[in-house]
């Protein structure tokens, strides 16, 4: 399994309106993040301030300046060590990185289920609550 490229495609996939976040975070963001909470219409995230519609996209992903002009796009999260809990706990499975084209997995992933769902857990393992399994 290769290291993270940033390609973005977790966040594009899940970023419209298939995440959802905790009351807990929720009630945290209005305390201290108002920036985020501004994105929060009831308990449903990522919706636009002004109109109130829902947001296609994750507002907080953000394109990497390039330094080089022909490089694929690089994305950051600009909320990240505040993001919902379903972004922290992504990738949970192998099948769901196949799944949603992680560029992550590599060939032998593949030919190996198991051992790469052991990787990844170990990998994932600070990003994951206590007793997830």
């Amino acid at each position: 399994m290769k290291d993270c490229n940033q390609c973005g495609k977790c966040c594009m996939k899940y970023g419209g309106g298939d995440l959802c976040a905790t009351k807990e975070e929720i009630d945290l963001w209005e305390i201290f993040n108002p920036d985020i909470f501004e994105f929060v219409k009831g308990d449903e995230i990522w919706f636009d301030p002004k109109s109130g519609e829902k947001l296609s996209k994750c507002p907080f992903l953000e394109v990497e300046p390039k330094k080089n002009a022909t490089a694929p796009n690089k994305y950051t999260c600009s909320i990240y060590l505040d993001r919902p809990e379903d972004c922290r706990h992504y990738p949970s499975l192998i099948a769901e990185m196949v799944r949603d084209e992680c560029e992550m997995i590599e060939i032998v992933d593949l030919e190996n289920y198991k051992k790469a769902q052991k990787k990844l857990d170990l990998l994932m393992q600070d990003s994951r609550p206590a007793g997830y399994s």
